[in-house]
């Protein structure tokens, strides 16, 4: 396919607000997979795998941003970002193999879960205990490793579902996980596109002003968490999720 340069200039500033949105609230795709379907004018799939691509400086940026977010919480960083990783290469093995009609049809009610996890009031007996039994060790790590295969499968809106599981396990602030989120999302999407560049095809002219704009609007991001209320934050993430599950219910159905 040929891109003029208007197309390509265009992408940055989608790739910028796509960063910020991503690395606040977990919806890069919201804004960059449309950009490469409509701008660019990539068939579903290609734009599937070049915004995957692309997302991996949303991971640069925002985990360069969110590193005082990031002491003090390494080990549950790397046990996610591990559960992330093997997940997300099933995930891009199930998507390259498989028909994408049956589970297509699945996600805009687990973005809609993963919505309402989120606004959900906790219980008022105390405060949020880390997970430490067996059990739940157990269930936040297959919570993980599922996220971790949509991540690598489908990607919309991954970062809320991923934020949503973490928000139950975890006593830490929404700047915290959403930081470990942010990180670990970067490995799944990282193994994602190295297997997609042996097996599909990358548009690698368009990853370059999508992923810088991403890059910049994603370190820009957590500084945004930081000054934000948790509860504002979690309540536009819940209304741009149940307008994207809306969006994707009717393309499904």
């Amino acid at each position: 396919m040929h891109f003029d340069i208007s197309q390509l200039l265009l992408l940055f500033p989608f790739g910028f607000l796509a960063g910020i949105v991503s690395s606040t609230v977990g919806m890069a795709s919201l804004v960059s997979y449309p950009a490469l379907l409509y701008v660019a004018g990539l068939p579903p799939v290609y734009a599937n795998v070049t915004n995957t691509s692309s997302v991996i400086f949303n991971g640069i940026g925002s985990g360069l941003s969110s590193i005082p977010e990031l002491k003090g919480h390494v080990k549950q960083l790397i046990t996610t970002s591990i559960f992330i990783l093997i997940g997300s290469v099933s995930g891009t093995y199930f998507l390259l193999h498989f028909s994408s009609g049956s589970f297509t049809k699945l996600v805009p009610f687990f973005i809609l879960f993963a919505a309402l996890t989120m606004v959900w009031p906790s219980k008022k007996n105390g405060p949020k205990k880390q997970v430490d039994s067996k059990l739940g060790q157990w269930l936040y790590s297959i919570a993980i490793l599922l996220a971790g295969i949509y991540v690598g499968y489908f990607g919309a809106a991954s970062g809320i579902i991923v934020n949503a599981i973490l928000s139950k396990i975890t006593h830490e602030k929404y700047a915290v996980y959403n930081a470990i989120r942010n990180v670990s999302s970067f490995c799944g999407n990282l193994v994602a596109m190295i297997i997609y560049s042996f097996q599909s095809h990358v548009y690698w002219i368009l990853v370059l002003p999508l992923g810088s704009g991403l890059l910049i609007g994603a370190y820009i991001g957590p500084k945004i968490v930081r000054v934000v209320p948790e509860a504002v934050i979690k309540w536009i993430v819940a209304i741009l999720a149940f307008g994207l599950a809306i969006e994707l219910f009717i393309q499904a159905y």
